[in-house]
């Protein structure tokens, strides 16, 4: 984080894994302090239904910074209903040339079923390789657990569970307790 004042939380992955007809999105519930664990039950994956589209977005980040950013995305959802990926291009222009929204600290995996994104406050909204999406403290060891379960006769859900243990074991800012929303196309 680039903000000197940041009091340097730390404490969320999110995993998005696309397998077949199905999207799952989990998150853990560990937020942190430094090396306290402030809460161990957050809920960091939410589903959204503007429009009656379901979308399910998960959050890393500071939490009041993805909530703004999770409002926006839904009227941007409204504007354009089942375009997802105008709306997160629009959330992300929004992000990166709004003076207020620029000092938003968090990101955003976000999925219909059918498209799985990722938004950053860089303007960046892309669509992930070989169908998984992670971000976060411990994003890096679940995308690599998933990358490696992807080939097995696990379905999404079964993969990001156990990419999320499997993430839980080595980062210190990540915990078993998950939230998972599954959404299919």
């Amino acid at each position: 984080m680039s903000n000197t004042n940041f009091p340097g939380w730390h404490g969320t992955t999110i995993i998005g894994v696309r397998k077949g007809a199905q999207v799952v999105v989990a998150g853990d519930g560990q937020v942190s302090l430094g090396p306290t664990v402030i809460k161990g039950s957050a809920r960091k994956v939410r589903r959204l239904s503007p429009g009656g589209n379901d979308v399910v977005v998960g959050f890393a980040g500071s939490t009041a910074d993805a909530f703004t950013l999770l409002e926006r995305l839904e009227a941007k959802l409204e504007a354009t209903p089942g375009q997802l990926q105008r709306a997160c291009v629009e959330l992300a222009k929004d992000w990166r040339t709004d003076k207020y929204l620029q000092k938003l600290e968090a990101m955003l995996i976000v999925t219909d079923g059918a498209e799985l994104l990722i938004i950053t406050g860089a303007g960046d909204v892309l669509e992930p390789e070989h169908g998984i999406a992670a971000i976060g403290s411990g994003g890096n060891f679940a995308l690599a657990a998933a990358r490696g379960l992807q080939e097995t006769d696990l379905n999404a859900e079964e993969i990001a569970r156990k990419a999320m243990a499997i993430a839980s074991d080595i980062c210190v800012y990540t915990n078993g307790n998950l939230t998972v929303e599954v959404i299919s196309k």
